[in-house]
């Protein structure tokens, strides 16, 4: 009996499999891990790290279905910022070798201060810079009244002075310097600015402190949104590096205020026509005190990785 014939088909089959075990173990580790996320909880906007292997050619950095803005440290880590409007779940890094998913999710702690329908809930820079065609900024602020506090409707909010300064070549330029005055209107809160259609908004000047007075608890269904009394001021020339926002204020209980600034292609044209603004971000939410306070808002630096 001729025994060689399956003998050596014996010896070609495992020499396959061995080879089909082989590429398989290769290309399991290959495959990319999440080990560990640092930190664990945190409002929108937060950097979190993640530690891992074969992260080096990350496509996408997802929460839940969210596309989170990411920088690629090294092959075992990614640094990625919390989306807008993100609940607590998983974080999937997506790279050319496959998807990958945390061992468990990341949860949102937003502050509790900050009413529910509000949109950003903490201060974040805009990942996208600004367009080079764009040659003005103006600076802006969101004051509402808290429903949730006892006596809100007698809320305030009071503005001494708001200031933008942009930095270019290194050295900072004054645009906007105002003193006890504001311009803007009243927006729809539920949702959250839900269209562009403002109510005019009252308001009452402070004398002896030099200051505008927002009474946000008189309209606690609207978001106050206010900005600089100057015109858009034309960004300084040179290498622009960002600009910064400051305001002083005293916020009454019952009040919060964020401050923020937008970047525009044309200094006249208004808000949402052909895409003639870019907004540089927002602060963190800014709560009362019996006390003055400065309100700041900086791009300066761009995303915090």
């Amino acid at each position: 009996m001729d025994t060689g014939r399956p003998l050596a088909l014996t010896l070609v089959f495992f020499a396959w499999l061995i080879l089909a075990l082989s590429a398989g173990t290769i290309a399991q580790s290959d495959a990319p891990e999440i080990l560990r996320i640092s930190p664990t909880s945190g409002p929108e906007g937060t950097r979190v790290e993640i530690t891992g292997k074969n992260l080096q050619d990350a496509s996408a950095v997802l929460f839940g279905t969210a596309a989170a803005t990411f920088k690629s440290i090294s092959s075992t880590e990614l640094l990625a910022l919390v989306p807008h409007k993100t609940s607590t779940s998983t974080i999937t890094v997506v790279t050319s070798r496959g998807r990958v998913s945390s061992p468990f999710a990341f949860v949102i702690l937003n502050d509790p201060r900050i009413p529910d329908e509000v949109s950003y809930k903490a201060g974040y820079v805009n990942p996208v810079p600004v367009p080079t065609s764009f040659n003005s900024a103006m600076l802006w602020g969101i004051a509402i009244a808290d429903t949730r506090v006892p006596g809100h409707e007698s809320a305030t909010v009071e503005i001494a002075s708001t200031q933008l300064t942009c930095r270019a070549d290194g050295k900072n330029v004054v645009l906007n310097d105002d003193t006890g005055n504001v311009r803007g209107g009243l927006y729809s809160r539920n949702p959250w600015f839900g269209d562009n259609h403002a109510a005019p908004m009252s308001l009452f000047y402070d004398r002896p402190n030099h200051a505008a007075v927002l009474r946000v608890g008189q309209r606690a269904d609207r978001v106050w949104h206010f900005w600089s009394a100057s015109p858009r001021a034309a960004l300084p020339s040179g290498d622009l590096e960002g600009c910064t926002v400051k305001a002083r204020v005293r916020i009454s209980l019952g009040a919060l205020l964020q401050m923020g600034m937008d970047y525009w292609s044309n200094p006249i044209v208004g808000y949402g026509l052909g895409g003639n603004n870019h907004e540089a971000g927002a602060s963190n939410w800014y709560f009362p005190s019996d006390q003055w306070q400065e309100a700041v808002f900086t791009d300066i630096g761009g995303p915090q990785f």
